[in-house]
């Protein structure tokens, strides 16, 4: 399809003067294929991030106000606002101090090969998922915008996430609606499959355009949509296989798994355990990221779905506690995100989130004494 986005090398930006630090990345994200730009100053490192986007960020905070310079800069950029950062500590400033900078990932000092390839195995995977989920599809259908009103209107581009859409009337002037619009279905064109999925106008351009972030997509109507999106691509990159965890805790309302390739805190992660009929799957967050060792996942509940899922998997998961595999596979990174609990996906009576939260930014063995003591009281 003309104008369709073609397959590119994911891209980082690497701020360091650690000679040591930038040889051993350059080689590991070599063979992750992930291509490298490497800036020894914070300046240059900002002036590229305004003006070209980048899947990752990486940050040696040798240089503690360098670093939080370009994470800022990061984060106000447009083009990179939903960029993965990854900070690289010494031992003295620790996971706190790298997630305190707001890092979604946080690797200690002295980086070793085949280390820090397993770390990054995970965080190429989210880079995947992330860019699947802003690669658009320039295509025009017709839309029903429904608010307190009805809106029509056209789409410009599609994408996993949301649309740009133009109003052929009048323009909307209420922020969340609902959306709907039909898609020939892959395997039979003239077959329309139906789409209604919640939204929120996030920015307004001329001439009556606008751009809609798609919210609470069922896992359904995203599988829908992620398969006639890829059937319009020149060329589907193949997904990374799950990472396999293994069940450490559990409560209603969240996991910890451990893993040597744990998902970058924020991340949106699909959890499934496929040795058991039928599967069981659902949606989490990952609410703290351990290098090395593990995550903890905070399940989603704000759907009647979700929440029928979440059900199931508990179900299975008691049943098999720490001998069953689980899959975890990234789903995008949670955008807007923050520290205080929701009470709509958090309850505050839910221990094991409450022992998420505040042991967010502690060391591994830190935190594994508080799980440790948690768990006599919790009966799985």
């Amino acid at each position: 399809m003309e104008g369709c986005p073609e397959k590119m090398n994911l891209k980082s930006l690497l701020l360091s003067s650690d000679e040591k630090t930038v040889r051993v990345l350059r080689r590991v994200l070599s063979d992750l294929e992930i291509s490298v730009e490497h800036c020894d100053s914070s300046d240059a490192a900002v002036r590229r991030i305004t003006r070209h986007r980048f899947e990752a960020i990486i940050v040696d905070c040798a240089g503690r106000e360098d670093a939080v310079d370009v994470l800022r800069a990061t984060k106000a950029a447009p083009v990179n606002k939903r960029a993965l950062s990854i900070v690289l500590v010494e031992n003295d400033v620790g996971l706190k101090g790298g997630f305190e900078m707001g890092a979604h990932f946080v690797l200690h000092k002295p980086l070793a090969v085949e280390r820090a390839k397993g770390s990054f195995r995970a965080v190429r995977a989210l880079m995947k998922s992330e860019r699947r989920l802003q690669m658009r599809v320039p295509v025009e259908i017709p839309v029903v915008c429904i608010g307190t009103a009805r809106y029509s209107a056209r789409t410009v581009d599609l994408c996993e996430g949301g649309m740009a859409i133009q109003f052929t009337g009048r323009k909307a002037k209420e922020n969340s609606m609902r959306f709907a619009f039909e898609l020939p279905s892959v395997s039979d064109k003239s077959v329309h499959e139906k789409f209604e999925l919640a939204g929120e106008l996030a920015w307004e351009g001329d001439e009556y355009r606008a751009g809609v972030r798609f919210k609470d997509v069922s896992d359904s109507q995203r599988s829908s949509l992620r398969k006639w999106l890829a059937s319009q691509l020149p060329e589907n990159e193949p997904d990374d296989p799950p990472v396999v965890c293994r069940l450490k805790d559990l409560s209603d309302g969240a996991c910890y798994l451990t893993t040597h390739t744990p998902f970058p805190k924020f991340s949106r992660v699909i959890l499934s355990v496929p040795d058991v009929t039928p599967a069981v799957r659902t949606a989490g967050i990952v609410r703290l990221a351990h290098p090395e060792f593990g995550m903890g996942v905070e399940f989603q509940r704000s759907t009647p779905e979700q929440q029928n899922e979440v059900r199931q998997i508990i179900e299975v998961l008691r049943r098999g506690v720490e001998s069953i595999e689980v899959h975890v596979e990234p789903d995008g990174l949670e955008v807007g995100h923050d520290e205080k609990p929701r009470a709509a996906h958090s309850p505050a009576d839910d221990a094991l989130i409450h022992l998420f939260r505040q042991q967010a930014r502690a060391p591994v063995e830190v935190f594994l004494q508080q799980l440790q003591l948690r768990q006599p009281q919790e009966s799985r």
